[in-house]
């Protein structure tokens, strides 16, 4: 039986296309999945709705592979009860384990980063359960975060309103007085009598019914048990050794008395007569000099003194 070229190729095709097929359906089907829960920490006091501080915020997942820097592998949002959902790349997991570090991050309902509240540590990816090719992964915390810090699409601020436009004023043209009095005057009503409120009287409240408190019931006696007696040894005698022979103390000798032998007689000395001395010649009588005045060279000359008289 001999084929036509035609017919030839289109089974070629048919064969390619069933071969893409096959591969197609025993490719790779497992899905990654991060699940996790966020938790507002001042909810409560600041009397906030969870439903509205969750309200816009989205986690991102990203990994730190070996020597490189975070990129951002999937990106969730959260629900009213804060629960998310991240899927991310199969290449991701290798034989049921996450090939790089991986972290969530939580972000604004602006998009901007919000701070970890409890540290790195409970955003961090960790192994959660795998089933019929599903790899799913929690965080080892919650994420907690601030209203404050990481604000909401209900707290995000609103466009300022506007105001409309003024209306057109219409001008009415003036109206002709014609002169004519008024056909009727004016009314003047009297006032009005203030309006009397009967007196509103309120029922008396019943009195309060007493509560009583039953009586604390006695404790039981606790009975401790008597102290178990500790026996210890008897110490042992002391053993007393012999004291060594006291150490001699030797004194030394004392000086020797010096013995004195008395000095010999001291010679005596016959006195010597000196001879008197001459009787020293008189002085001449000393010559009286004239007193001599000297003169002040800025007041001239001064008058003399009078003469010396003794003292009797």
């Amino acid at each position: 039986m001999r084929i036509l070229p035609v017919f030839r190729g289109a089974l070629l095709c048919f064969y390619v296309s069933l071969v893409f097929g096959a591969a197609f359906c025993y490719a790779d089907d497992s899905t990654v999945e991060v699940v996790g829960i966020g938790e507002c920490a001042d909810c409560a006091q600041s009397n906030m709705k969870t439903v509205h501080a969750f309200s816009g915020l989205k986690v991102t997942i990203d990994c730190k592979p070996e020597n490189g820097e975070f990129k951002t592998r999937g990106v969730g949002e959260l629900d009213e009860e804060g629960k998310f959902k991240v899927s991310l790349p199969n290449d991701v997991v290798k034989d049921g384990k996450l090939k790089e570090e991986c972290y969530a991050q939580l972000h604004s309902a602006s998009a901007a980063p919000c701070p970890a509240h409890n540290g790195l540590e409970s955003s961090k990816i960790v192994f959660k359960s795998k089933t019929d090719e599903k790899h799913t992964f929690g965080l080892a915390g919650q994420l907690k975060f601030s209203p404050v810090t990481c604000t909401s699409a209900f707290l995000w601020p609103h466009p300022p309103i506007t105001k409309p436009l003024p209306l057109p004023t219409w001008k009415l043209p003036p109206f002709k007085d014609f002169h004519h009095p008024y056909l009727f005057p004016p009314k003047v009503f009297p006032p009005l009598p203030p309006k009397v409120f009967p007196p509103i009287h309120k029922k008396p409240l019943p009195p309060h019914v007493p509560i009583y408190k039953p009586k604390p019931k006695p404790k039981p006696p606790i009975f401790k048990p008597p102290p178990v007696p500790i026996y210890k040894p008897k110490p042992k005698p002391p053993i007393f050794k012999p004291l060594p022979p006291p150490i001699p103390i030797y004194k030394p000798l004392p000086p020797p008395v010096p013995i004195y032998k008395p000095l010999p007689p001291i010679p005596k000395i016959p006195p010597f007569h000196k001879k008197p001395c001459p009787p020293l010649p008189k002085l001449p009588p000393y010559p009286k000099l004239p007193p001599k005045y000297f003169h002040h060279p800025k007041f001239g000359k001064w008058l003399p003194l009078p003469p010396h008289s003794p003292i009797h």
